[in-house]
Protein backbone atom coordinates (compact mmCIF):
# COMPACT_ATOMS: atom_id res chain seq x y z
CA UNK A 1 0.00 0.00 0.00
CA UNK A 2 2.97 2.21 0.79
CA UNK A 3 4.46 1.89 -2.92
CA UNK A 4 0.89 3.16 -4.13
CA UNK A 5 1.02 6.63 -1.99
CA UNK A 6 4.06 8.06 -3.57
CA UNK A 7 2.48 10.63 -5.54
CA UNK A 8 4.49 13.24 -7.70
CA UNK A 9 6.75 14.13 -5.89
CA UNK A 10 8.50 11.35 -5.13
CA UNK A 11 7.60 9.96 -8.44
CA UNK A 12 9.30 13.33 -9.92
CA UNK A 13 12.39 12.26 -8.05
CA UNK A 14 12.95 8.93 -8.79
CA UNK A 15 12.53 9.83 -12.74
CA UNK A 16 15.19 12.63 -12.74
CA UNK A 17 17.50 9.91 -10.94
CA UNK A 18 17.29 7.44 -14.05
CA UNK A 19 15.17 5.21 -11.94
CA UNK A 20 12.73 3.23 -14.31
CA UNK A 21 9.23 3.04 -12.48
CA UNK A 22 8.92 -0.89 -12.51
CA UNK A 23 11.96 -0.99 -10.92
CA UNK A 24 11.32 1.91 -8.61
CA UNK A 25 8.43 -0.21 -6.81
CA UNK A 26 10.49 -2.85 -5.80
CA UNK A 27 12.46 -0.91 -4.04
CA UNK A 28 12.45 1.18 -0.85
CA UNK A 29 11.74 4.72 -0.89
CA UNK A 30 14.05 6.21 1.76
CA UNK A 31 13.87 10.05 1.71
CA UNK A 32 17.42 12.96 2.19
CA UNK A 33 16.00 15.95 3.14
CA UNK A 34 18.14 18.65 3.30
CA UNK A 35 18.03 22.50 4.51
CA UNK A 36 17.84 23.33 0.86
CA UNK A 37 19.22 21.97 -2.22
CA UNK A 38 22.03 23.63 -4.57
CA UNK A 39 23.97 23.94 -1.30
CA UNK A 40 27.85 22.43 -1.59
CA UNK A 41 27.91 20.76 1.79
CA UNK A 42 24.31 19.31 1.16
CA UNK A 43 25.52 18.26 -2.72
CA UNK A 44 28.04 15.61 -0.63
CA UNK A 45 25.76 14.13 1.06
CA UNK A 46 23.06 13.67 -1.53
CA UNK A 47 26.65 12.07 -3.17
CA UNK A 48 26.81 9.39 -0.40
CA UNK A 49 23.03 8.47 -0.46
CA UNK A 50 23.51 7.70 -3.95
CA UNK A 51 26.59 5.25 -3.23
CA UNK A 52 24.44 3.79 -0.87
CA UNK A 53 21.48 3.41 -3.30
CA UNK A 54 24.22 1.98 -5.91
CA UNK A 55 25.41 -0.68 -3.48
CA UNK A 56 22.51 -1.81 -1.79
CA UNK A 57 20.56 -1.79 -4.99
CA UNK A 58 17.39 -2.27 -2.90
CA UNK A 59 16.79 1.10 -1.99
CA UNK A 60 15.39 4.22 -3.82
CA UNK A 61 17.69 7.51 -2.39
CA UNK A 62 14.81 10.35 -2.76
CA UNK A 63 16.89 13.87 -2.52
CA UNK A 64 14.67 15.99 -1.95
CA UNK A 65 14.55 19.69 0.23
CA UNK A 66 13.35 22.95 0.06
CA UNK A 67 15.05 25.56 -2.66
CA UNK A 68 18.18 26.96 -2.97
CA UNK A 69 17.20 29.90 -0.61
CA UNK A 70 14.23 27.78 1.07
CA UNK A 71 13.66 27.51 4.56
CA UNK A 72 11.62 26.03 7.58
CA UNK A 73 8.52 26.33 6.16
CA UNK A 74 9.07 25.01 2.60
CA UNK A 75 10.99 22.32 4.84
CA UNK A 76 7.65 21.37 6.64
CA UNK A 77 5.75 20.99 3.47
CA UNK A 78 8.31 18.46 2.21
CA UNK A 79 8.27 16.69 5.34
CA UNK A 80 4.62 16.77 4.94
CA UNK A 81 4.45 15.13 1.55
CA UNK A 82 6.55 12.45 2.39
CA UNK A 83 4.27 11.21 5.00
CA UNK A 84 1.19 11.89 3.01
CA UNK A 85 2.63 10.30 -0.13
CA UNK A 86 4.00 6.83 2.32
CA UNK A 87 7.79 6.90 1.21
CA UNK A 88 9.62 3.90 3.88
CA UNK A 89 12.06 5.88 6.06
CA UNK A 90 12.96 9.55 6.18
CA UNK A 91 16.63 11.40 7.45
CA UNK A 92 16.13 14.71 7.96
CA UNK A 93 18.56 17.63 8.51
CA UNK A 94 15.96 20.42 10.65
CA UNK A 95 16.26 23.61 9.48
CA UNK A 96 13.83 25.22 12.15
CA UNK A 97 14.00 22.07 14.85
CA UNK A 98 10.62 23.16 16.60
CA UNK A 99 9.04 23.65 13.75
CA UNK A 100 9.65 20.23 12.02
CA UNK A 101 7.89 18.78 15.21
CA UNK A 102 4.50 18.58 13.25
CA UNK A 103 5.12 16.86 10.15
CA UNK A 104 7.64 14.38 12.12
CA UNK A 105 4.52 13.29 14.69
CA UNK A 106 2.51 12.73 11.55
CA UNK A 107 5.33 10.39 10.72
CA UNK A 108 5.64 8.85 13.56
CA UNK A 109 2.07 7.52 13.27
CA UNK A 110 2.17 6.35 9.99
CA UNK A 111 4.95 4.33 11.18
CA UNK A 112 7.20 5.74 9.02
CA UNK A 113 11.02 5.86 10.85
CA UNK A 114 12.80 8.84 10.73
CA UNK A 115 16.77 9.52 11.44
CA UNK A 116 18.22 13.26 11.84
CA UNK A 117 21.44 14.19 10.36
CA UNK A 118 23.61 16.99 10.43
CA UNK A 119 21.27 19.02 12.70
CA UNK A 120 19.01 17.46 15.08
CA UNK A 121 15.82 18.11 17.11
CA UNK A 122 15.73 19.55 20.38
CA UNK A 123 16.02 17.45 23.64
CA UNK A 124 12.14 17.30 24.04
CA UNK A 125 11.44 15.81 20.68
CA UNK A 126 14.19 13.33 20.11
CA UNK A 127 11.78 10.35 20.79
CA UNK A 128 10.32 11.72 17.17
CA UNK A 129 13.64 10.01 15.50
CA UNK A 130 15.40 7.11 16.19
CA UNK A 131 18.67 8.29 15.55
CA UNK A 132 20.59 11.55 14.80
CA UNK A 133 23.99 10.78 12.37
CA UNK A 134 26.40 13.15 11.73
CA UNK A 135 28.92 15.44 13.76
CA UNK A 136 29.11 16.49 17.46
CA UNK A 137 27.94 20.09 16.68
CA UNK A 138 29.36 21.55 19.73
CA UNK A 139 33.09 20.03 19.02
CA UNK A 140 32.54 22.30 15.86
CA UNK A 141 32.26 25.17 17.75
CA UNK A 142 35.03 23.83 20.73
CA UNK A 143 37.29 23.22 17.60
CA UNK A 144 36.12 26.42 15.73
CA UNK A 145 37.60 28.50 18.95
CA UNK A 146 40.57 26.52 19.85
CA UNK A 147 42.04 27.73 16.20
CA UNK A 148 41.45 31.28 17.05
CA UNK A 149 42.80 31.00 20.68
CA UNK A 150 45.88 29.81 18.79
CA UNK A 151 46.36 32.61 16.67
CA UNK A 152 44.94 34.98 19.48
CA UNK A 153 46.21 34.05 22.67
CA UNK A 154 45.13 37.37 24.66
CA UNK A 155 41.60 37.54 23.46
CA UNK A 156 39.99 40.07 21.45
CA UNK A 157 36.66 41.01 19.51
CA UNK A 158 35.16 38.43 17.75
CA UNK A 159 31.47 38.02 15.43
CA UNK A 160 30.20 34.85 15.14
CA UNK A 161 28.27 34.47 11.42
CA UNK A 162 25.47 31.65 11.96
CA UNK A 163 22.66 30.22 10.07
CA UNK A 164 19.58 30.57 11.61
CA UNK A 165 18.68 31.65 15.15
CA UNK A 166 16.17 28.49 15.22
CA UNK A 167 18.84 26.44 13.66
CA UNK A 168 19.70 23.55 16.45
CA UNK A 169 23.05 22.55 15.15
CA UNK A 170 24.25 25.82 14.32
CA UNK A 171 23.53 27.26 18.40
CA UNK A 172 25.57 24.25 19.72
CA UNK A 173 27.83 25.28 17.13
CA UNK A 174 27.99 28.89 19.00
CA UNK A 175 28.05 27.72 22.43
CA UNK A 176 31.04 25.26 21.64
CA UNK A 177 32.88 28.46 20.92
CA UNK A 178 31.87 30.84 23.49
CA UNK A 179 32.18 27.99 26.23
CA UNK A 180 35.64 27.35 25.07
CA UNK A 181 36.61 30.99 24.49
CA UNK A 182 35.09 32.05 27.83
CA UNK A 183 36.69 28.94 29.89
CA UNK A 184 33.17 28.91 31.29
CA UNK A 185 30.24 26.42 30.81
CA UNK A 186 27.07 27.32 29.79
CA UNK A 187 23.83 25.66 30.24
CA UNK A 188 21.99 25.52 26.95
CA UNK A 189 22.98 26.83 23.77
CA UNK A 190 23.55 28.62 22.20
CA UNK A 191 25.32 29.39 25.33
CA UNK A 192 26.06 32.96 26.91
CA UNK A 193 27.42 36.31 25.04
CA UNK A 194 30.87 36.72 25.40
CA UNK A 195 31.42 40.16 27.43
CA UNK A 196 34.82 40.16 28.42
CA UNK A 197 35.49 36.96 29.88
CA UNK A 198 38.88 35.22 29.10
CA UNK A 199 39.45 38.60 27.12
CA UNK A 200 37.16 37.90 24.74
CA UNK A 201 34.09 40.47 23.85
CA UNK A 202 31.55 40.03 20.95
CA UNK A 203 30.96 43.26 18.78
CA UNK A 204 27.62 44.90 19.07
CA UNK A 205 25.45 43.22 16.04
CA UNK A 206 27.01 39.86 16.36
CA UNK A 207 26.61 36.92 15.94
CA UNK A 208 25.01 37.70 12.50
CA UNK A 209 22.25 35.63 10.67
CA UNK A 210 22.47 34.69 7.37
CA UNK A 211 19.30 31.94 6.99
CA UNK A 212 21.68 30.16 4.73
CA UNK A 213 21.44 32.98 1.76
CA UNK A 214 25.53 32.65 1.12
CA UNK A 215 25.52 36.31 -0.91
CA UNK A 216 23.68 37.83 2.22
CA UNK A 217 26.81 36.05 4.37
CA UNK A 218 29.18 37.59 2.36
CA UNK A 219 27.76 41.03 2.53
CA UNK A 220 27.83 40.53 6.16
CA UNK A 221 31.35 39.66 6.24
CA UNK A 222 32.02 42.47 3.71
CA UNK A 223 30.37 45.42 5.79
CA UNK A 224 31.73 44.40 9.28
CA UNK A 225 35.51 44.13 8.56
CA UNK A 226 34.80 47.33 6.74
CA UNK A 227 33.01 48.75 9.74
CA UNK A 228 35.21 47.24 12.63
CA UNK A 229 38.76 47.31 11.12
CA UNK A 230 40.38 46.55 14.52
CA UNK A 231 37.85 43.51 14.38
CA UNK A 232 40.13 40.36 16.12
CA UNK A 233 38.40 37.27 15.12
CA UNK A 234 35.49 36.28 12.69
CA UNK A 235 33.69 33.09 12.56
CA UNK A 236 31.17 31.70 11.06
CA UNK A 237 29.43 28.26 12.07
CA UNK A 238 29.01 26.84 9.04
CA UNK A 239 30.79 27.48 5.37
CA UNK A 240 28.02 29.91 3.89
CA UNK A 241 30.64 32.77 3.03
CA UNK A 242 33.05 30.72 0.79
CA UNK A 243 30.50 28.65 -0.64
CA UNK A 244 30.45 31.80 -3.33
CA UNK A 245 33.98 31.64 -3.62
CA UNK A 246 34.64 34.74 -6.25
CA UNK A 247 32.22 36.58 -3.84
CA UNK A 248 34.25 35.67 -0.70
CA UNK A 249 38.02 36.47 -2.09
CA UNK A 250 36.60 40.31 -3.07
CA UNK A 251 35.15 40.78 0.65
CA UNK A 252 38.45 39.34 2.14
CA UNK A 253 41.23 40.04 -0.30
CA UNK A 254 41.57 43.78 0.73
CA UNK A 255 41.86 42.60 4.20
CA UNK A 256 44.45 39.65 3.17
CA UNK A 257 47.37 41.52 4.75
CA UNK A 258 45.76 41.33 8.31
CA UNK A 259 45.37 37.65 7.82
CA UNK A 260 48.96 37.55 7.21
CA UNK A 261 50.01 39.24 9.85
CA UNK A 262 47.69 37.46 12.72
CA UNK A 263 45.76 40.49 13.75
CA UNK A 264 42.59 39.22 12.02
CA UNK A 265 41.65 34.88 12.95
CA UNK A 266 39.50 34.08 10.38
CA UNK A 267 38.32 30.39 10.87
CA UNK A 268 36.23 28.70 9.21
CA UNK A 269 33.17 25.71 9.81
CA UNK A 270 33.43 22.67 6.88
CA UNK A 271 36.07 21.88 4.71
CA UNK A 272 34.80 21.14 1.09
CA UNK A 273 37.43 21.16 -1.62
CA UNK A 274 36.55 24.99 -2.63
CA UNK A 275 36.72 26.00 0.95
CA UNK A 276 40.53 24.12 1.06
CA UNK A 277 41.58 26.21 -1.63
CA UNK A 278 40.53 29.67 -0.21
CA UNK A 279 42.98 28.34 2.78
CA UNK A 280 45.82 27.85 0.52
CA UNK A 281 45.19 31.27 -1.10
CA UNK A 282 45.96 32.72 2.68
CA UNK A 283 41.84 33.85 2.94
CA UNK A 284 41.35 31.84 6.03
CA UNK A 285 43.69 30.98 8.83
CA UNK A 286 41.57 27.37 9.47
CA UNK A 287 38.63 25.22 8.72
CA UNK A 288 37.05 22.91 10.86
CA UNK A 289 35.47 20.34 8.84
CA UNK A 290 32.31 17.74 8.77
CA UNK A 291 31.98 14.30 6.36
CA UNK A 292 28.26 15.16 4.90
CA UNK A 293 29.00 12.30 2.53
CA UNK A 294 29.20 9.88 5.30
CA UNK A 295 26.26 11.50 6.44
CA UNK A 296 24.01 10.81 3.89
CA UNK A 297 25.44 7.41 3.16
CA UNK A 298 25.18 6.10 6.64
CA UNK A 299 21.86 7.47 7.06
CA UNK A 300 20.68 5.25 3.71
CA UNK A 301 21.96 2.04 5.63
CA UNK A 302 20.26 2.78 8.88
CA UNK A 303 16.75 3.41 7.49
CA UNK A 304 17.15 0.22 5.13
CA UNK A 305 18.58 -1.64 8.25
CA UNK A 306 15.82 -0.22 10.49
CA UNK A 307 12.72 -1.11 7.88
CA UNK A 308 14.10 -4.73 6.58
CA UNK A 309 15.35 -5.73 9.88
CA UNK A 310 13.95 -3.65 12.71
CA UNK A 311 17.72 -3.08 13.66
CA UNK A 312 18.25 0.27 15.01
CA UNK A 313 21.81 2.39 14.70
CA UNK A 314 23.74 3.66 18.03
CA UNK A 315 21.89 6.87 18.98
CA UNK A 316 24.02 9.27 18.22
CA UNK A 317 26.13 7.95 15.51
CA UNK A 318 29.21 10.76 15.02
CA UNK A 319 30.89 11.07 11.72
CA UNK A 320 34.00 12.63 12.45
CA UNK A 321 35.79 16.04 12.16
CA UNK A 322 38.57 17.35 10.08
CA UNK A 323 40.45 20.51 11.64
CA UNK A 324 42.63 22.29 8.94
CA UNK A 325 45.06 25.04 9.10
CA UNK A 326 47.09 26.32 6.44
CA UNK A 327 50.25 24.08 8.24
CA UNK A 328 48.54 20.74 7.88
CA UNK A 329 46.03 21.17 4.84
CA UNK A 330 47.83 18.32 3.17
CA UNK A 331 46.92 15.38 5.70
CA UNK A 332 44.01 16.97 7.49
CA UNK A 333 41.06 15.82 5.54
CA UNK A 334 40.40 12.21 7.41
CA UNK A 335 37.38 11.10 5.28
Amino acid sequence: MKKLLLGAVAAAALVAFGAPESQAQDKLVLALVPKNVNNPFFDQARDGCKKAEAELGDIECLYIGPGEHGGGEEQVQVLSDLVARGVDGIAVSPSNAAAVVAPLLEAKANGIPVLTWDSDLLPENKDLRIAYVGTKNYDIGVNLAKRVMELKPDGGTICIQSGGAAAANHNERMQGIRDTLSGEASSEPPGNRLEGANGWTEIDGCPLYTDDDFMRANQQLEDILAREPDLDAFVPTGGFPQFVPDAYRAAVTPHKGRLESGELALVVADTLPVQMDLMAEGLSLGQVGQRPFEMGYQSMYFLRDIVKDGKNPEDPTYTGLDVCSPENADTCIGG
